[in-house]
């Protein structure tokens, strides 16, 4: 049995050890169909494409063959005259031909370059990671936004129902005095009062649909789609210490694993820059036909060579050197940014984790709010039903209710955000 609870403790430790996203599907189903949907991300795929290719291009060390047809006319003749013969009989000897022809087929490859096909070929790999890195992290920010814009249409949607029930409790408010004007019970000012009032709702109300039109709008940018049912703030994450958060981030947020391929990037700068100066051997080689061989020189015969080549830099005044120092500060720049993006991050969680904090607060605290601002409106259209009262404390109640309960709703919606940004903060994709 002890070994039983045992086990048990220690498997609920292992699980709230890690980070718990809690989403509706709705919305995991929205963030998939942004990624085939939004342009961007087609866009941060293809430079993956892109990479792939540079890839394969820098593992290629074929030999390098061409193909040579020329022809040159030649003038003056190279011509040295000799005698021969026991007379000193002059004759005139020709070099080379007028008409010069020549084709042929040469080869160059690379046969060895001190390590600079490696350092290319790490180089390529570097890319291709940043490349992919880039494409999760347009991926990343697309989710994070499409929830954003998901639970503002939450958010407004409740703030359109509270106005509508502040609405309804108007006009019905309204009737009561229409049927207390007509007996005398009522004056002309308590019904322009309650009008105005209602305009007034009308007028918040449609800015509301406004609002929340533009958010749907924003949702069919993003993913497509112009609807969704959602109609809570149901996503909650596992709270954690700050400490816990960033260690998180710092393995599995997008923005550090950018931060750590920019600084591979620059050193793979740095690898190659230091090749620079190295020595190359390449083997060369080529065949075909062409004139201009002795005694004969018009008649065009077959030929090849073979060789081997070293090439040593001797000189770059000192170009070399200066790029080197110029790729170290790169590095240490990446550096320095790295380690400002911790400090950012820092400070974005605890501004979060205080959010998070002060709102669940709040919406205890409006709790009782709401409770009493309902009895008050209550008690205040009994006493105007029963001609206690006037129609200023009717709509002073409401008014109250209203305020109390659209903070209650501004309240959660700020906590669902923080917990949204808690999750983004460390990495945690829930799709």
């Amino acid at each position: 049995m002890k070994k039983l609870f045992l086990i048990t403790l220690l498997f609920m430790l292992a699980f709230t050890g890690n980070s718990q996203v809690y989403v509706k599907q709705e919305l995991k189903s929205l963030v998939l169909q942004s990624f085939d949907f939004f342009p961007a991300i087609k866009e941060s795929e293809n430079f993956v494409n892109i990479a792939e290719q540079k890839m394969v291009l820098a593992k290629t060390n074929d030999p390098y063959i061409n193909a040579d047809v020329s022809y040159n006319y030649l003038q003056p003749k190279i011509e040295i005259p000799f005698s021969t013969g026991p007379d000193n009989e002059m004759k005139i000897v020709q070099f080379v031909p007028v008409h010069n022809i020549g084709t042929g087929v040469n080869a160059n490859y690379m046969l060895f370059d001190f390590g600079r096909l490696k350092a290319n070929v790490d180089k390529a790999k570097t890319d291709l990671q940043f490349a992919k890195d880039n494409a999760d992290n347009a991926r990343f920010q697309l989710a994070y936004q499409v929830a954003d814009i998901y639970y503002g249409i939450v958010y407004l949607r409740n703030a359109i129902s509270i106005e509508d029930t502040v609405l309804n409790f108007l006009n019905e408010n309204k009737r009561v005095i229409v049927s207390k004007l007509k007996n005398g019970d009522a004056i002309k000012l308590d019904l322009l009062s309650i009008q105005a009032n209602i305009d007034a709702e009308d007028n918040r109300k449609i800015d509301l649909q406004n609002t929340l039109q533009k958010q749907i709008n924003l949702l069919q940018y993003t993913t497509g789609i112009n609807t969704c049912s959602g109609d809570s703030f149901d996503f909650n994450t596992t709270l954690k210490q700050a400490q816990d958060v960033l260690g998180e981030a710092q393995t599995n947020s997008s923005d550090f694993n950018l931060a750590k391929d920019k600084i591979l990037l620059a050193q793979s700068d740095l690898a190659i820059v230091k090749l620079t100066d190295k020595p190359s051997v390449n083997v060369r080689g080529g065949a075909g036909f062409k004139n201009g061989y002795l005694p004969n020189i018009g008649d065009i015969r077959f030929n090849y060579m073979a060789g081997i080549a070293l090439s040593v830099p001797i000189y770059s005044g000192g170009k070399t050197k200066k790029q080197v120092q110029l790729t170290e500060s790169i590095i240490q720049q990446n550096k320095l940014s790295q380690q400002s993006l911790i400090n950012t991050y820092k400070k974005d969680i605890d501004q979060v984790l205080t959010d998070i904090a002060t709102n669940e607060e709040r919406i205890k605290n409006t709790g009782g709010q709401i409770a009493l601002a309902n009895e008050a409106k209550a008690l205040a259209a009994s006493r105007y039903i029963n001609g206690v009262g006037t129609n200023l404390e009717i709509t002073n109640a409401s008014t109250n209710i209203q305020k109390a309960a659209f903070s209650r709703l501004q309240y959660e919606y700020q906590l669902c955000l923080a917990k949204v940004a808690l999750a983004r903060l460390s990495g945690f994709r829930f799709w």
